[in-house]
């Protein structure tokens, strides 16, 4: 009798020791523990929203309508010391922006382009013109970002140059439509400042234009030299 007892006392002692080692198998995670990345960049895409104020308007050209942009690209980043702080961004992007005004582009029967203010007449509709461009974004980069913050404080400034490669101005009234693409005086070639500062999300933007976008015009007797300044929103992601 004594050997039954004692095996079943042994088969009990083996079956709490085996679900005690299943127990803790299942404990051991089966993810492999994170590490810190020394090497890490930040903000590499970027996408912005911006308010767009025509600026060196001649005394008879003023700003009508709401006039926008959009923007967006990728940037790759260049830290330029040990903590990682400090870098330079370099990238490609695109944009799109529309002007809304009260200067009048067209074209003269010998095929040169008109300049007008439309100052006077209330009678139209649409008054715009609209650029496409792809960018080419510089900027010196300040953040309080670590390998384990996701959450700092940035200041971004630098340049963007540009090339406008697609242009329309539209003029529409009741009665005629007048929609120009190919505009000789056209500085196609933009160079501007940026400034982009912020926490977290939201990153406020702005941008100077550094010359203006149409050359040799003139309207009223006055050159035409306008340009921009935006002012909006920039999102980053890694």
């Amino acid at each position: 009798m004594k050997h039954p007892v004692t095996l079943l006392l042994l088969f009990i002692s083996l079956s709490g020791f085996a679900q005690e080692e299943e127990a803790s198998l299942k404990r051991i995670p089966d993810t492999i523990p994170a590490t810190i990345d020394s090497l890490y960049r930040e903000d590499q895409f970027y996408v912005g929203f911006s308010f767009n104020l025509v600026a060196n308007k001649p005394s008879t050209i003023k700003q009508e309508s709401f006039s926008g942009g959009l923007n967006f690209g990728f940037i790759r980043d260049f830290p330029l010391n040990d903590r990682r702080n400090f870098a330079l961004g370099v990238g490609v992007g695109w944009s799109i922006n529309s002007y809304g005004q009260n200067l009048f582009i067209g074209k003269n029967p010998n095929g040169s382009t008109s300049f007008q203010s439309l100052d006077n007449n209330s009678e139209y509709s649409v008054n715009r013109f609209t650029t496409q461009l792809v960018e080419i974004p510089v900027e010196f980069r300040w953040r309080t970002s670590t390998p384990l913050t996701y959450k700092f404080w940035r200041i971004y400034t630098g340049v963007r140059l540009g090339y406008v490669y697609n242009f329309q101005s539209n003029y529409r009234d009741d009665i005629t439509q007048v929609i120009v693409n190919d505009l000789p005086e056209l500085n196609r070639f933009r160079l501007g400042t940026t400034l982009t500062f912020g926490y977290n999300t939201f990153n406020f933007q702005f941008y100077y234009s550094l010359n203006p976008f149409f050359k040799d015009g003139v309207v009223d007797e006055m050159p035409v030299e306008l340009s921009t300044v935006k002012i909006g929103l920039t999102f980053y992601i890694l």
